[in-house]
C-alpha cells in the first residue's frame, strides 16, 4: 500500500497522541492505592503502548523512504 507523506505524518501524529494518553493511563493506574486491582488494565495498556511504539517506528522508517 502506498501512502502520501501527509497521510503518514497525520497517522503518526494521531498515534503519538494516543500513545501519550496510554502512557499517562499506565502511570495513573500504577499510582492507585490498590494497583493490583487494575493489573489487567495496566497490562493491556502496556501492550498497547508497545504496539503503538512499533507502529510509530514503522511509519518513521517509511517516511525515510519517501
Amino acid at each position: 500500500m502506498d501512502y502520501t507523506k501527509e497521510e503518514l505524518l497525520e497517522a503518526k501524529r494521531q498515534i503519538d497522541s494516543t500513545l501519550h494518553k496510554l502512557e499517562e493511563t499506565v502511570k495513573t493506574l500504577e499510582a492507585k492505592e490498590n494497583a493490583q486491582r487494575y493489573k489487567s488494565q495496566i497490562t493491556l495498556a502496556k501492550r498497547r503502548v508497545e504496539a503503538f511504539t512499533i507502529a510509530v517506528k514503522l511509519i518513521e522508517k517509511e517516511l525515510l523512504h519517501l
